[in-house]
């Protein structure tokens, strides 16, 4: 059955007058599943400026007011998970294990936004020069806007909009357009509770939306997840309109196993950090690196091992480990990186192109590429699919040489059980994000999130503390009280 979308601001659900539509597609199946509205700058305009009336009397709401509603909201979501679980495997594919999974992480952000009271906390001295004090608080902003992917819909809008809100700015969500079913669902929870007016709202849209919220003079500032080139973009946009942004990009991830590893744990994680999600998030481990023959030997040995065990299929199926990818386009180009790595000398161990048991859906078997060398696309390109590269390095140096050659620098992982080789990938490496036999290094939401280099456009990462920092700014203030009827403090330094 096929939904219509309608946007949401001032606490009302509202139709988008323009009729073109884009389809929402199940990609297990092929079947349109809802017409999301591509909205246009007017509704864009009048969605900005409700937010922006909203914030004059919410930034001075107090701070423990301020997050009630999102106790309301995390019960709600906890409530209503295994609803929203569905949605999420019907519009973007995953395992039901991994859309509980997702639904976990953002309750989770939600979580810890509510200890906005004591993230918020300024800092003072008194004293600080003779009969001087000096305080500092956190100020809120205004609105801030976020544009988020496909891979996660329910975590990755929860990393930013609860702590935009919980400081005291308001807020717009413009949903991917391929999966904006599960944002809808959570807007329905979301207007349960009792936020006011124009403090949080939703934009469907495309292109157009992305760049009217960009570039618009009364947002300020702005929350992306998508593609390193989309980042840029995003980046530079609103840049220019002195906003501030967090543009989080695309990854290549490097994992690395010396000999000294526990293989049996060590591979599974691996493996599942390539296959998780249908290697769909920025997370996701790509290129499987081991230090010398012997770790080579029993790395590859173990993959094939573990490839075994994957069970392709729709996600609602509780057997399934892996779902589809996105689209048709990304299946499509996919094929194309797999045989670009063929072409160019690579060896397919398991060719994921071939036997694939379903009639429909945007589905692909897992794939295993054995050398890989750095003069490859495949070892530089995200991939963004189920696939794995092998490669051997002589040497940790030569293996933490290659991870810092590459352009991005999200997360990358180093399994052993040698404390000096531990110490050492992390002092050396370029990544923002280490994981230590660890397949997935993601921070829980009390820490902050982010990649570097050309996975990160901005200077303050995502949730946790940080968020405090990007969405306020710090007013100082120096106080001088005067005693009636006293001589006034002098300070030989400043003067009066």
């Amino acid at each position: 059955m096929e939904n219509s979308l309608k946007n949401y601001w001032g606490k009302q659900f509202i139709e988008t007058k323009n009729l073109a539509t884009q389809e929402v597609i199940n990609p297990a199946t092929e079947e349109v599943i809802a017409h999301v509205p591509l909205s246009t700058n007017d509704e864009v305009n009048l969605a900005v400026k409700t937010a922006k009336e909203a914030f004059t009397s919410w930034k001075n709401t107090p701070t423990i007011d301020r997050i009630q509603p999102l106790f309301e909201l995390k019960a709600k979501l906890e409530q209503n998970a295994h609803e929203i679980s569905k949605i999420i495997v019907a519009e973007n594919g995953k395992t039901m294990k991994e859309a509980q999974g997702d639904l976990l992480r953002g309750i989770q952000m939600v979580e810890v936004a509510t200890s906005m009271p004591t993230l918020i906390m300024g800092d003072c001295q008194n004293q600080i020069a003779k009969g001087i004090d000096s305080n500092f608080y956190h100020r809120s902003l205004g609105v801030f806007a976020g544009i988020t992917p496909f891979n996660f819909p329910a975590m990755v809008p929860f990393w930013f909009w609860p702590f935009a809100v919980a400081s005291g700015n308001s807020y717009i969500l413009k949903p991917s357009e391929r999966v904006p079913l599960t944002s809808q669902y959570i807007f329905e929870l979301i207007d349960q509770c009792d936020f006011p007016k124009g403090v949080i709202n939703m934009v469907h849209g495309g292109k157009d939306v992305v760049e009217s919220l960009c570039q618009h003079p009364d947002i300020a500032g702005v929350n992306f997840v998508g593609s390193t080139p989309v980042a840029k973009l995003v980046y530079d946009m609103a840049h220019k309109g002195y906003k501030r942004v967090q543009a989080l990009g695309g990854a290549k991830n490097y994992m690395v196993i010396t000999a000294d590893a526990d293989f049996n744990q060590s591979v599974k994680a691996m493996v599942d950090s390539c296959y998780g999600c249908a290697g769909e998030r920025c997370l996701a481990g790509s290129v499987l690196v081991a230090v010398g023959d012997q770790a080579y030997t029993k790395l590859k040995e173990r993959v094939l091992e573990e490839i075994g065990k994957v069970k392709v299929g729709n996600g609602i199926d509780p057997n399934t480990t892996l779902g589809p990818v996105i689209s048709s386009q990304a299946k499509e180009r996919i094929i194309q990186d797999i045989q670009k790595a063929v072409d160019e000398g690579a060896t397919l161990l398991i060719d994921g192109r071939k036997n694939i048991q379903q009639d429909k859906g945007y589905f692909l078997n897992p794939t295993v590429i054995e050398n890989v060398t750095m003069g490859m696309e495949f070892a530089h390109k995200e991939i963004f699919g189920p696939v794995i590269g092998l490669m051997k390095v002589d040497s940790l140096d030569e293996a933490i040489k290659n991870i810092n050659s590459l352009e991005y620098a999200n997360t990358t992982s180093l399994f052993t059980n040698n404390g000096s080789t531990m110490q050492k990938f992390v002092n050396e490496i370029d990544p923002s994000m280490v994981g230590i036999n660890l397949g997935v290094p993601a921070p829980m939401a009390f820490f902050s999130f982010g990649g570097s280099k050309a996975s990160f456009f901005g200077d303050i990462k995502a949730h946790g503390p940080s968020s405090v920092e990007f969405f306020t700014q710090r007013q100082s203030i120096m106080t001088r009280w005067y005693s009636a009827g006293k001589e006034e403090i002098i300070n030989p330094q400043w003067g009066k």
